[in-house]
Order: C-alpha cells, then sequence, then structure tokens
C-alpha cells in the first residue's frame, strides 16, 4: 500500500521549498534594508522645491528655495511642495516594486 504524505511525494521536494521559501525570505529582508538606504528626489516648480523621501516613503527632507517664497502665494508654494512629495513618493514605490519584483519573481503580494 502506498504511502500518502499530503504532498505529493518525496518529502525532499517540501524540503527544497522550504529553502528557497527561507531565501526568499532573507532577500526581502535585505531588499528592505536597501530600500530604507535609499534616497529618492524629485522636484517641482521648475526645480523651486525638492522633496527627498526613502526608499521606504519616509519624508527625509525637503528644500525651498528663497525665491519660490512670497507671501502672496502661498497656495502655490503648498501646490508645489505636495507635487514634489508625491512624485518622490511614486518614484520610491516604483523603485521599490521593481526590487521586490527582482526577488520574489512577481509574487510578492503572497509574502
Amino acid at each position: 500500500m502506498a504511502k500518502f504524505n499530503g504532498f505529493g511525494g518525496g518529502g525532499g521536494n517540501m524540503q527544497q521549498m522550504l529553502r528557497q521559501a527561507q531565501k526568499m525570505q532573507a532577500d526581502m529582508a535585505r531588499v528592505q534594508a536597501e530600500l530604507e538606504e535609499l534616497r529618492v528626489s524629485e522636484s517641482s516648480g521648475g526645480g523651486m522645491v525638492t522633496a527627498t523621501v526613502s526608499g521606504s516613503k519616509k519624508l527625509i527632507a525637503l528644500s525651498v528655495k528663497p525665491e519660490a517664497v512670497d507671501s502672496e502665494e502661498t497656495e502655490m508654494l503648498e501646490d508645489m511642495i505636495v507635487a514634489a512629495v508625491n512624485a518622490a513618493m511614486e518614484k520610491a514605490d516604483a523603485i521599490a516594486q521593481q526590487k521586490m519584483a527582482a526577488v520574489t519573481g512577481g509574487m510578492g503580494g503572497l509574502f
């Protein structure tokens, strides 16, 4: 009588799958650490406002050129800040997705 272990055969395949999962987990942790160190900068308003974010999408720095500051135009300055921060966040997100996809082979949603 054949023994059924629920995994379609030898335990060697299961051990190999576990090793692959452990390697992927270690690679993902390494990429997450790299992303924490990554810095992405984007500008708006013709370079008047520059936002720098980490690869983990935390705002690190915000630079506003003095000529962008006009007490009559604070709304435009606020819009430039939002645009620069959003652009930097989107770029950081794209880089993070690219790096994770390289590790997970597109299966990032499973982990």
